[in-house]
Order: structure tokens, then C-alpha cells, then sequence
């Protein structure tokens, strides 16, 4: 197996690339210390590519992946042909994932987030470079517990960690 180290991010390409952008412009920032290994920089995917040759490159991406986070936008739960694909090889590969919902909910939420992630273990949280890089220093040692444990279903932050942040309600 390749060593994983990387993050993998899955979003709604039409309606939500800004926020891929963003994330990447937080990584950049001298006074930020966000930091993730972006796993989009691993091969690069035509738009004129057919969709198997698509999902190739995506699972040698994901080969390569720590972590898999969600960004989830208005849209995001019917996109079927690559999001939920995406999500569904993360799970198989038993990737910890992390749904960061766009509008900034702090819970799964059931009107954005895809079907697939009801049962199934993921954190789910707010859009923010604090909380965000606070779940990728936390959040993969939590899901192996979790995994070994038989837990399973959606996982929150506890409200006392935003406010340790300086991320109020």
C-alpha cells in the first residue's frame, strides 16, 4: 500500500470550487496555520476524459489519501456520478472523512449531506480554517478509536472546542 498522506477533497465542482479555493488560499497564508497535503495535486483529469478513466485518477488519488473531506454545498447530496462515488470508495477504504457543511452547520445535515454518510461514521462540521484544521489534527486517531470501538454514524465537535477557537454561535 502507498503511504497515505495526503487530503482528499470531494465537492460539487459546478457550484462549490471557490470554497476548494479558498481552503487552498488558507494553505498558502503566511498567518494561517492551516495546512493540509492536497491529494488534487497527485495526476491531473481532463474535463474531456470519460467518466472511467475519471474515476481512475480518483482512485489513485484516494489511494494516496489520510484523509477525505466534504465540502457540502446546496447541491452536493445529488451529485451522484462523483461525489457519492468518491464518498463510497473513501468509506471502502476505510478513510476518515470529514463533512464540512457550506452553510455553517455544526451537525450532519440531513437536507445537504449525502445519503450515503447517514450510517455511516464521519465528523461533520462548520466551514472555518480553525475548526477545520482542528479536525485534521484530531479527527483520524478519533475515527480509528471509533472504528475499533463499532461506533458508527455522524460525530460532532463539542460546542467547548469552537469557543476555544474563538468560534461562537
Amino acid at each position: 500500500m502507498a503511504y497515505r498522506n495526503k487530503t482528499y477533497v470531494a465537492f460539487d465542482a459546478t457550484n462549490d470550487i471557490h470554497y476548494y479555493r479558498l481552503m487552498t488560499a488558507w494553505k498558502q497564508n503566511d498567518y494561517s496555520s492551516f495546512s493540509f497535503f492536497d491529494a488534487h495535486d497527485i495526476n491531473n483529469i481532463m474535463s474531456f476524459s470519460n467518466e472511467d478513466t475519471i474515476k481512475l485518477r480518483l482512485r489513485e488519488r484516494l489511494q494516496n489519501t489520510r484523509e477525505f473531506i466534504l465540502l457540502i454545498g446546496d447541491k452536493t447530496k445529488y451529485h451522484h456520478k462523483f461525489v457519492k462515488w468518491e464518498i463510497e470508495q473513501a468509506i471502502k477504504m476505510d478513510i476518515p472523512i470529514i463533512c464540512v457543511n457550506l452553510n455553517n452547520t455544526r451537525w450532519f445535515d440531513s437536507d445537504r449531506c449525502p445519503f450515503v454518510l447517514k450510517d455511516n461514521l464521519a465528523l461533520h462540521i462548520s466551514f472555518n480554517s480553525k475548526i477545520l484544521q482542528y479536525a485534521l489534527e484530531h479527527w483520524e486517531e478519533s475515527h480509528r478509536k471509533m472504528k475499533r470501538e463499532g461506533r458508527s454514524g455522524p460525530c460532532y465537535i463539542e460546542p467547548a472546542i469552537y469557543t476555544s477557537l474563538g468560534l461562537y454561535v
